[in-house]
């Protein structure tokens, strides 16, 4: 599986970008997805996850209720929509994919990994 994210940008805060991620391959809709960051000097930290179905979701406490993941397996995409957006989401957001399906916040169940889009969040 072949992932490209894209949909970055700069933005004021208090606005919206909507991430998307396309995949490749026959698999995608068998496969959970999730969406990570990383910022600057830091590790990197789950942001949301969607099971192979979309039936479940999950989200990081400090992304609920703003960010919402969804996905088109017609369309071999996942999206992540960002509202209420804070300075603090800054980072380079990359999208992964996880063949066993179900929703996971650990890096190591994500088998395949896009090459990142830069969100930035001015004051």
């Amino acid at each position: 599986v072949q992932l490209q994210a894209s949909g970055g940008g700069l933005v004021q805060a208090g606005g919206s970008l909507r991430l998307s991620c396309a995949a490749s391959g026959p698999t995608f809709s068998s496969y959970a997805m999730g969406w990570f960051r990383q910022a600057p000097g830091k590790e990197r930290e789950f942001v949301a996850a969607i099971s192979w179905s979309g039936d479940s979701t999950y989200y990081a406490d400090s992304v609920k209720g703003r960010f919402t993941i969804s996905r088109d397996n017609a369309k071999n995409t996942v999206y992540l929509q960002m509202n209420s957006l804070k300075p603090e989401d800054t980072a380079v957001y990359y999208c992964a994919a996880d063949p066993i399906g179900w929703v996971a916040s650990t890096t190591r169940r994500y088998d395949y990994w896009g090459q990142g889009t830069l969100v930035t969040v001015s004051s």
